[in-house]
């Protein structure tokens, strides 16, 4: 008898169809998967047959038993399809009756004993089996809350391949899991634990970086160790606009299959910061692995990308970062497929002026040569550069600025003019992919960017003297949008371009 359950595969971060097709017919006791079945998937017949004998059930006796995982050109990964499989044997062995698993999704790892463990991407396989039509999904207790984030589809959660039989079969009372998303969304507080007004002095480079918090924008801040470049990144995700519902499912799709979410914490409701350390691997930041899986790109989408010792990267990760920055997406090509995974990142990142650290500071020497600083700065391409917005300066604070009472601007009050500004760009922007003005396209840029005539003619000095690229020219004109929609100011002036300007200090240096 052939019974069929529909499963689902994660590819990148979207989830299509698989059907566990079960046949159980006479013939020489034997287990076949055929489908492009992974190492795990092989073995799930040997967890299936565990759970049903400890469960009180029977494996078909004297039988030949093949499962083909449909569409069989598509390689299927991971132990997600021991509960179809399971139920698939039972409903062809006609121990379950076959139109009662047709309403229903189903994923999740057997143990031995017949418990359910959880698995990777329910929110993926949630969202599949609304767009199947399918009434809902059964899956493992620990992904229920995240499948649940779903809207328009039931979620039942058996413990056991037995309470799932008995739900099946009418004999068990499983309830639905709800989650009240906006409730859960609207109990985020921004309390961080810590603020910007902690760092002391660094007032310009606080300014640059609520620059680039109000319109998403890359920066680097080059400084000697101890200026505060670390304190001053920690902090910049608690100026920025709160997640969105939307970015929040966007985001949390990522980290479901990348199996980073947290038990009962169904939702991404904060921005995510990823630090990755410098001797990270290419994969490790771009994302990899046989079936690709994101990396420390996606993870930190809508949310800060902090890579500290900039220099110190491995080269080929940094020419990687060209394509997200570029087209907030990043595409991952293996042998087993290819992957696109969302990459919308402000990118904050950090190095020292040399090698020791002290070039250019007066009380401490520099014991670096010219041939080493340039070649510091060598590692880091003209591309990569040009793809990053703010060049700042993070000098030494005084003594005087260290031991002063003087508190700045909160967080929060700072992050009230950022999300002031993001409004008037997202007005402005709406009905395009756009979202702030970092985002935005050639053509919007022509469009909005306009300054007024003196501006135009400080720009026009800008690049005569200093050689700036095509790049580069576009996105001081996206950075002065963003200084005038601080000031809530509808055209851009030349004290907007002039500020602008200075947020380019590499490319003043490589012309001097």
């Amino acid at each position: 008898m052939l019974a069929q359950v529909l499963s689902a595969a994660a590819q990148g971060v979207e989830a299509a169809p698989v059907e566990v097709e079960v046949d159980v017919a006479p013939g020489m006791p034997r287990e076949h998967i055929v489908g492009l079945p992974d190492a795990a998937v092989k073995e799930s017949l040997h967890r299936v047959r565990a759970a049903l004998a400890h469960t009180g059930f029977t494996w078909p006796i004297n039988k030949r038993v093949t499962v083909n995982l449909a569409p069989a050109d598509m390689r299927k990964e991971g132990p997600l399809y021991d509960l179809p499989m399971a139920l698939g044997l039972m409903a062809a062995a006609e121990q379950l009756e076959p139109e009662r698993l047709t309403p229903y999704l189903m994923v999740g790892e057997l143990a031995l004993d017949g418990r359910l463990r959880p698995v990777r991407g329910a929110l993926l396989y949630a969202l599949l089996a609304r767009a199947q039509g399918k009434r809902g999904v059964l899956c493992p207790p620990e992904n229920a809350e995240e499948a649940a984030v779903v809207e328009g589809i039931e979620v039942f959660a058996p413990a056991t391949l037995g309470e799932a039989v008995g739900f099946l079969n009418g004999n068990h009372d499983l309830q639905p899991v709800r989650v009240d998303i906006q409730a859960l969304f609207d109990r985020e507080t921004l309390d961080f634990g810590f603020d910007l007004a902690d760092v002391k002095g660094q007032e310009s480079a606080k300014r640059a970086l609520t620059v680039a918090a109000a319109g998403g924008h890359n920066i680097l801040m080059i400084g000697p160790p101890g200026s505060g470049k670390s304190m001053l990144a920690k902090r910049v995700p608690t100026v920025l606009p709160p997640l969105t519902l939307p970015e929040a499912l966007e985001t949390t799709k990522i980290w479901s299959v990348a199996g980073k979410l947290k038990a009962h914490e169904p939702l991404v409701r904060r921005r995510p910061v990823r630090d990755p350390h410098h001797t990270l691997s290419y994969p490790a930041l771009v994302g990899g692995g046989v079936d690709p899986q994101p990396g420390e790109i996606s993870l930190a989408h809508h949310g800060v990308l902090f890579l500290d010792e900039l220099p110190e990267f491995d080269r080929k990760a940094l020419e990687a970062l060209r394509q997200p920055l570029e087209d907030r997406v990043i595409t991952v090509s293996r042998v087993a497929g290819r992957a696109r995974f969302p990459a919308n990142i402000m990118l904050i990142a950090a190095m020292n002026p040399c090698p020791c650290g002290h070039h250019g500071d007066p009380k401490r020497a520099c014991s670096c040569n010219p041939m080493q600083i340039q070649r510091y700065f060598g590692r880091i391409s003209g591309p990569v550069l040009d793809r990053i917005d703010l060049h700042i300066e993070v000098p030494h604070v005084p003594y005087e600025e260290l031991s002063s009472e003087r508190a700045g601007p909160t967080s929060a009050e700072i992050r009230a003019s950022v999300v002031a500004a993001r409004k008037l760009q997202l007005e402005r922007l709406r009905g395009s992919d756009a979202h702030c003005n970092a985002s935005m396209s050639e053509k919007q840029v022509q469009e909005i960017c306009k300054p007024d005539k003196e501006a135009k003619a400080l720009l026009k000095n800008a690049v005569d003297s200093l050689g700036f690229s095509a790049r580069a020219y576009a996105r001081i004109l996206k950075v002065s949008r963003t200084i005038a929609d601080l000031e809530a100011v509808e055209q851009i002036g030349a004290a907007h371009v002039s500020e602008a300007l200075q947020y380019r200090s590499l490319d003043r240096e490589k012309k001097g």
